[in-house]
């Protein structure tokens, strides 16, 4: 009996470690799996090397990881990383060997055709995964279950490279109708990317060369610097090798958005500043950090879950916030780490380093599995609805807000599109610039924001009445009738105001129908013989303005009748006190409004700002020039809550303008002692004439486009802009046909 039982017991202990051989089995990837990353040698470079490689565990991500680093002889011999990542070094081209050009970027597709052409890991892989430095791994990247094939990659999803319907792409590749907008997350077969790297890196000298075609209008890039050439390398390469990507818009998010109901983002690229609350993270803040080499350094603390519980009631929202603490906390926890490998003494004890060692924060980080819903490829996703429901993504959003060429305007523009950059805010933004042709000759502020170009109606064109107002009507009217928008719903601010966070149709109940707006409660002739006089509807008048949250369809029915026959519409708005507060008014506890509107005086103490003050004064192109500064916090009177409420606001929003115009000088190239290098200043002045000469020759021949982009014979192949042999041309103007006799390339 007892011969028995031992042998029962050899028998069933055998069963359990074949059992455990097979879950062991099938835990592994049935194809090898190399995930690729490229970095320079620097510190900005090594502090995210340490975050991704930290997450890169943590996430027990299959296969193996590879650091492509690009340096020169002379920075490899200072530098201090090379322990960071299994390393693979490849030939520095940042300055390109040929034409001199400074352009880090080129690293990239340089190094992961050096690493294909000179590794012998790359002899004995199947699969590969190409990251940014600047990403978070939370969960498994495994490329055949996201519905990776081999000729099919698949990819997240990077809607502003605009040149892929365009004539950038008729420009660079033979089959535009294959250039999907794609980039951040890459995963696809090795003989793909051997058939793709070559060209990658050809198509991405080809683009940045092509310097006339760097304008926001062509590429979308913002800053017009040519910096995404090495994506459009990418996009326009794998058109030409026949590469037809799986575009995933669930996998990847950038920290600062909200993922879609049911999606488990695998990746948060943190390629962008973020906030929470009054806390806030932008890579850029720490291009020189040395925190990887200083043992008591780690990134500024954010806000804990539980504080992130009470700054939003929105789940969805919530979630959002919840990500971008993530991030910033997994950077931190893997710079605890590191210093501790690497013989740092043990950190001071503190409520957040022992949080961050805690099993709570283990629990809330463990690996992602991705659901049903990540899953979902945007070629299969329907946007075409109004309400929000679980089973559907949001609406794209598009933003507005009219200007004139003004400095006046510029310098609102600066702070506008510095704190929509912060805010979250989705989709894209437009300005909407009205401007005489004789002021459009001398403008210099092209390249402040994405920008649609109306002529001016300051001067009524029938009447003469001078009335400067009008023009943000006749503005969004214009816009509408020669922009090709995919948005379905349209967000409308002033110039003199400040995003704090995310304006969206779903979370303040917008519909077609029902749009949203702010309290205009001055406006007392919707209440008098005003209305009676000019609406037949005066019960239908609301007193509104400042932030419109309008459905498209709403908006072009409404457009020709704005301010005059709204009423015959019969459009009731919903109006929300919560969205927008102008500096100096007392705020409601527990709001957390989106915008400010600093279209008022305000004032603390006998420090005051009036936006009227700086109508006549250059704020944009004067190096270094600011407003006064506010009271510093620490000197209020912290006993009055209300008022104390109110300066916090009023300071955060010339604080806020202040630091866009410090970001804008830098961009700039301002030196210390106020000045701006003579090359810089003459590129800037040619390229003002040349574009204003261009938009006269616009308005002045009616055919809606600067000559330097008509072309003649070619024919766009997006599908869905080609009618008969007509070449359209896309920009802020949209889709406008290009006449055959208009020959000038």
């Amino acid at each position: 009996m007892e011969k028995f039982s031992i042998l029962l017991s050899l028998v069933m202990l055998g069963l359990v470690i074949c059992s455990v051989e097979r879950v062991e089995a099938a835990q592994k990837a049935p194809w090898r799996i190399q995930t690729l990353f490229s970095v320079e040698c620097n510190n900005y470079f090594d502090w995210q090397t340490v975050g991704l490689m930290h997450s890169f565990r943590k996430a027990k991500q299959p296969g193996h990881i590879t650091r492509l680093l690009s340096c020169t002889e002379e920075q490899k011999k200072t530098y201090r990383g090379m322990h960071l990542a299994p390393t693979f070094e490849v030939p520095s081209m940042s300055k390109h060997p040929t034409t001199g050009d400074w352009y880090p970027a080129i690293n990239k597709p340089a190094g992961v055709l050096h690493w294909l052409k000179y590794s012998k890991d790359a002899e004995n892989i199947d699969w590969v995964i190409i990251l940014d430095a600047d990403m978070i791994i939370r969960g498994r990247i495994v490329p055949w279950k996201l519905a990776a094939e081999k000729g099919r990659p698949v990819a997240a999803y990077y809607g502003y490279l605009s040149g892929c319907c365009n004539i950038l792409a008729q420009l660079h590749t033979k089959h535009p109708e294959l250039c999907d907008k794609v980039g951040g997350l890459l995963a696809m077969h090795i003989d793909d990317l051997r058939s793709l790297a070559p060209i990658w890196l050809s198509k991405t000298e080809e683009v940045r060369q092509d310097r006339a075609h760097w304008g926001v209008n062509i590429t979308g890039d913002i800053y017009e610097k040519g910096w995404i050439s090495e994506m459009y390398g990418y996009s326009f390469g794998a058109a030409e090798v026949g590469l037809h990507h799986k575009i995933n818009d669930n996998l990847m998010i950038y920290p600062g958005y909200a993922p879609r109901e049911g999606v488990e983002p695998i990746l948060l690229h943190y390629g962008r500043p973020f906030r929470v609350g009054n806390w806030s993270f932008s890579k850029a803040d720490h291009d020189k950090d040395e925190i990887v080499y200083s043992c008591d350094q780690l990134f500024p603390q954010p806000p804990y879950p539980r504080e992130v519980m009470q700054l939003e009631i929105d789940p969805n929202l919530r979630r959002g916030l919840f990500l971008s603490i993530e991030c910033i906390n997994i950077l931190n926890e893997a710079l605890l780490l590191h210093h501790a490998a690497n013989g740092c003494p043990k950190p001071a004890w503190s409520k957040y380093v022992n949080f961050l060692k805690s099993r709570a924060f283990a629990e809330l980080t463990k690996p992602k599995i991705v659901t049903p819903a990540t899953l979902q490829l945007k070629e299969d996703t329907v946007q075409k609805h109004i309400d929000h429901d679980d089973t559907r993504p949001y609406p794209k959003i598009h933003t507005v807000f009219s200007t004139e060429c003004t400095p006046y305007f510029d310098w609102q523009t600066v702070g506008l599109m510095h704190s929509f950059r912060l805010s979250g805010q989705p989709g894209n933004i437009s300005r909407l610039l009205s401007c005489s042709d004789a002021d459009l000759k001398l403008y210099k502020g092209h390249n402040l924001a994405p920008t649609h170009y109306v002529p001016s109606m300051s001067q009524h064109p029938l009447t003469g009445d001078w009335y400067p107002a009008i023009n943000k009507p006749a503005a969004v009217l214009h816009w509408l009738n020669h922009a090709n928008i995919e948005a379905e719903f349209i967000v409308i601010l002033d110039a003199d105001m400040i995003v704090r966070g995310p304006i969206t149709p779903w979370e303040f109940k917008a519909a077609r129908g029902k749009p949203v707006s702010t309290p205009y409660d001055y406006l007392i002739g919707c209440d008098n013989e005003l209305a009676k006089l000019h609406t037949s509807h005066p019960e239908a008048c609301d007193k509104v303005g400042g932030v419109i949250i309008m459905h498209i369809d709403d908006l072009r029915k409404f457009a020709l009748l704005w301010l005059h026959k709204t009423e015959e519409l019969k459009l009731r708005h919903t109006i929300n006190k919560e969205i927008m507060i102008y500096p100096g008014y007392v705020p409601e506890p527990g709001i957390k409004y989106r915008i400010f509107h600093y279209g008022l005086e305000f004032k603390i103490g006998n420090w005051s700002f009036d936006k009227a003050d700086w109508r006549e004064v250059d704020m944009v192109t004067r190096c270094w020039a600011k407003f006064p500064e506010p009271p510093d916090p620490s000197t209020l009177d912290h006993n009055d809550e209300e008022n104390l409420q109110r300066d916090f606001l009023s300071i955060e929003c010339v604080k806020t303008l202040n630091e866009a115009l410090r970001l804008h000088h830098e961009k700039m190239n301002c030196h210390k002692d106020g000045s701006i290098s003579e090359l810089k200043a003459i590129e800037e002045n040619r390229k003002s004439a040349n574009y204003s000469e261009e938009m006269i020759s616009v308005q002045k021949d009616g055919t809606g486009i600067p000559s330097s982009f008509r072309v003649k014979n070619l024919r766009l192949s997006c599908s869905d802009v080609i009618e008969g042999y007509k070449l359209y041309y896309w920009g802020d103007f949209g889709f406008i046909p290009i006449e055959d006799d208009n020959m000038n390339v």
